[in-house]
């Protein structure tokens, strides 16, 4: 699209009325190129703009995913286990984690996972005004452009909190919405053995499934080495989100399942 470099321009100014008429832009044009990535609007079913909660696929593929909203002290452990089983996935950051830990995003990112948007405050988006939500988009996605050089293409709403709205603005600056089909439950803090069957033995967990865990929670660290041997026992090999979805020729189905259109 020969206006992108244009739009780039103008997103990183990041101030009300001016990303509302470009966010309006993006919506008349139908899609929008952020490096590698085109965004299109093709979420809806029935009446509901929907996340992409899971991927319709016959590869024996899931893609875990860390929140990074709160502390650091076990990021480090969680990269080097990573790195041991080889393995890559997907960083949902808050705009105060990127400003309180900017070499923990550095590492993640040259470590070769994905930087995804968890919003600049963790706030309810659902109860924000659009301006208001284009402002905790753009803020963290503008840290981390100036930190890393990466355009930010994945969003996890804070809390799974979501509407229509919610779905259509980040699409519209950008964003895949993101969900999970597998909760860990770490952030309950029930203990090791407790994320291993909650994962392991859940019923959504099947190809295409999205995992959710939580760096700074109390055992998640503690339990990743196993749980990374027991997806692999079970024949599935762990992709980071943006390797999972499809980026355009797809539709949604009533559990927010992300099917392609192409056969």
């Amino acid at each position: 699209m020969k206006n992108v470099g244009r739009i780039e321009r103008l997103l990183q100014r990041h101030r009300g009325g001016a990303l509302i008429f470009l966010c309006a832009l993006l919506m008349l044009v139908g899609s929008v190129r952020f490096g590698d990535a085109v965004v299109q609007t093709s979420s809806r079913a029935g009446d509901r703009e929907l996340p992409i909660y899971s991927v319709d696929t016959e590869k024996k593929q899931v893609a875990l995913s860390f929140d990074a909203a709160w502390g650091n002290e076990d990021t480090q452990q969680i990269l080097d286990i990573l790195a041991k089983h080889n393995v890559h996935v997907t960083f949902f950051m808050t705009g105060g984690w990127v400003s309180d830990y900017p070499e923990d995003v550095k590492k993640i990112q040259a470590a070769g996972h994905d930087l995804g948007n968890h919003s600049e405050n963790h706030k309810n988006m659902s109860q924000l005004s659009k301006e208001e939500c284009i402002s905790e988009l753009m803020e963290v996605h503008n840290k981390v452009k100036e930190l890393t050089g990466v355009e930010m293409h994945l969003f996890r709403p804070p809390y799974g909190d979501y509407d229509n709205e919610v779905i259509l603005t980040a699409q519209e600056c950008g964003y895949y919405p993101i969900q999970w089909s597998v909760d860990s439950l770490d952030w309950k803090n029930y203990g090791m053995q407790s994320i291993l069957d909650t994962v392991l033995k859940h019923k959504n967990l099947e190809p295409g499934a999205i995992i959710l865990c939580h760096n700074g929670a109390e055992y998640t660290a503690q339990a990743l080495d196993a749980l990374l041997a027991g997806l692999k026992e079970q024949g599935y090999e762990v992709v980071p989100i943006s390797e999972l979805i499809y980026k355009e020729n797809y539709h949604m189905d009533h559990t927010g399942k992300q099917i392609s259109d192409v056969s």
